[in-house]
């Protein structure tokens, strides 16, 4: 059974969240303020997070932050009230895997789990426990584990499932678009900003000179090209 916390202060949202989730066979764990929030995300391990931006204590972004600082990755379903752009793409730079802005249908928001928990680096390409080596590090896709020698090296899911589909295209071109569609599959209201800060961060992990790329290459006016 997949395990969900909802952090949310709204009691009634909370209530019918739960509710709805459990129907679907869920089971669910729930906090109503920031520093809980942030305990329970830190402490405890879940399928998925569905985080409210607007919390007392802590913020959901500064949960999200912590969480990812932390190696927590767990994805992430930012709930967000509508006109919260800056937020919205704050939250995903952060690490967020997704949003969805309030009022929110039920039958929206299952879908957006489903596809987020079917949506595993290991369901297509590499599989059991095979490491693959990229640059600098060598990486199971399947248990999110990803090392540089002797040392584990700490990535976000999002960072792991854009990783894996690069190297599912290996010498070919993936523009921005494609990364955006395919790895968080929502309706995009940002710039490709996010992606290339995304990439910028790869670099530094898989790079042995991330100013001088390798094996991300930037394909000009395009996207991204990883070559191994």
């Amino acid at each position: 059974m997949k395990k969900i916390l909802i952090v949310e202060d709204a009691p009634n949202m909370v209530k019918g969240l739960k509710d709805n989730l459990e129907f679907e066979g869920y089971e669910i764990d729930t906090a109503s303020e920031g520093n809980t929030g942030l305990q329970k995300v830190t402490g405890n391990k879940y399928d998925l997070i569905l985080l409210d931006i607007m919390l007392p204590g802590v913020s959901g972004l500064d949960i999200c932050r912590s969480a990812r600082k932390n190696g927590v990755d767990t994805p992430i379903i930012l709930l967000t009230a509508k006109g919260e752009e800056i937020d919205k793409v704050l939250g995903l730079e952060l690490g967020a895997d997704d949003y969805i802005t309030k009022p929110f249908s039920l039958r929206e928001l299952l879908a957006r789990i489903k596809a987020i928990l079917r949506r595993s680096p290991a369901s297509n390409g590499v599989t059991g426990d095979e490491m693959v080596k990229i640059g600098n590090l060598s990486v199971n896709f399947k248990n999110y584990v990803a090392v540089n020698g002797d040392h584990e090296i700490k990535l976000s899911h999002k960072e792991y499932e854009i990783l894996h589909y690069l190297y599912k295209n290996e010498g070919k071109t993936v523009d921005r678009d494609d990364l955006m569609s395919n790895v968080w599959s929502i309706d995009y209201e940002i710039t490709t900003r996010t992606v290339d800060n995304f990439i910028l961060k790869l670099r530094q992990k898989v790079e042995s000179d991330p100013n001088n790329p390798k094996i991300i290459l930037t394909v000009h006016g395009i996207g991204y090209k990883m070559v191994l």
